[in-house]
């Protein structure tokens, strides 16, 4: 098991920041490649970006590409999420995944996975 505990969503405005934090507990995670998707309300769940520990390869999608950054602190087994000149199109719940192997962009690749952070961005 990999609990993933996430954190950081809230409200902004458009145009602002926010960091999510994933904290990987009980395990270390950097044989997994992690993942962020989101959710948001009617939709289904897409892929955000990517990230493997061995090489620090990054994956986006390109809704995201250029105003997102992914990271990882292999000492705090913790991924993030930099969102930068958010838009209201991003407002949804934020999940942190972790599968082993490389990483993808299918949710059904993804062994583990968080309890999900809002992220609501107003216009």
């Amino acid at each position: 098991q990999v609990p993933l505990v996430e954190s950081g969503g809230g409200l902004v405005q458009a145009g602002g920041s926010l960091r999510l934090s994933c904290v990987a507990s009980g395990r270390t995670v950097s044989s997994y490649a992690m993942g962020w998707f989101r959710q948001a309300p009617g939709k289904e769940r897409e892929f955000v970006a990517g990230f493997r520990w061995s090489g620090g390869s990054t994956y986006y999608a390109d809704s995201v590409k250029g105003r997102f950054t992914i990271s990882g602190d292999n000492a705090k087994n913790t991924v993030y999420l930099q969102m930068n000149n958010l838009k209201p199109e991003d407002t949804a719940v934020y999940y942190c995944a972790a599968r082993a192997g490389r990483a993808t962009v299918s949710t059904r690749d993804y062994q583990y996975w968080g309890q999900g952070t809002q992220v609501t961005v107003s216009s």
